[in-house]
């Protein structure tokens, strides 16, 4: 199959380094600490933190910092084949897993001692790149609940087809069986949090889908920051200040 035409054209009509359009809304969730919506494209995902709060199981309780607890989960309305996803199977586990550990980058966990902060995100449309789309909504929800953070963590995702590195890459060709690289950085402190690749590439093509992938992170990591300075000029007007 055809994933870039002669024309330099994609499926959905972008250009290779084009990425999809992003969405975002915060307090999406009333009773949640903080909350976010993120659309990349036709993928749409909700995320809900509620914390820091005393630890539930005091078993688990960290006496020099929080304890970062993570659950991801996708509708059943989320794709195109309405399947009862069982809880807790393994692809939520490795997800939840992995939005832990990038979140725990960048959370001053030590500022809360005993403590715990849930992150919950759920897919509620899925076209590629939801993983990065989990990642981006977290950042999101984490600033709106005002969770210290020493950076915005944001992730994208690259890919390789028809001989063309892919920015960004949606569902059609997420399953083309290509390798898909996905990064997460802190762009601020030109860090690298998460990095996830399932296929082997050769190492000077895997250098040029990886920066393809930072550059897609630091895009996003600038509409977030916009979406943030606007959300924090709305409470401004309606405090009076």
């Amino acid at each position: 199959m055809e994933y870039v035409s002669p024309e330099g054209l994609r499926l959905d009509g972008r250009r290779p380094m084009e990425m999809r359009q992003l969405r975002a809304e915060l307090g999406a969730v009333s009773r949640a600490d903080g909350s976010a919506v993120f659309e990349m494209g036709n993928t749409k995902v909700i995320a809900a933190v509620y914390g820091p709060r005393e630890v539930q199981n005091r078993s688990q309780q960290i006496n020099d910092k929080a304890l970062i607890r993570c659950e991801y989960t996708m509708a059943n309305f989320s794709t195109g084949d309405r399947l009862r996803r069982p809880k807790g199977d393994r692809r939520s586990t490795e997800i939840s897993l992995v939005i832990r550990q990038t979140m725990e980058a960048c959370i001053m966990t030590h500022l809360m001692p005993r403590s715990q902060i849930d992150i919950f995100v759920q897919v509620l449309q899925a076209d590629g790149g939801t993983r990065s789309a989990c990642i981006n909504a977290a950042t999101l929800a984490l600033a709106d609940a005002g969770i210290p953070m020493c950076d915005l963590v944001t992730s994208c995702s690259a890919g390789y087809l028809n001989s063309t590195p892919l920015l960004d890459l949606n569902y059609v060709e997420d399953s083309a069986g290509g390798p898909d690289v996905t990064v997460g950085i802190l762009p601020k402190l030109d860090k690298v949090t998460l990095l996830q690749m399932d296929a082997k590439l050769p190492m000077d093509i895997f250098e040029n889908v990886m920066q393809l992938a930072t550059e897609g992170c630091k895009a996003v990591a600038n509409y977030i920051r916009e979406v943030l300075l606007e959300n924090t000029k709305q409470l401004e007007n309606r405090r009076g200040v």
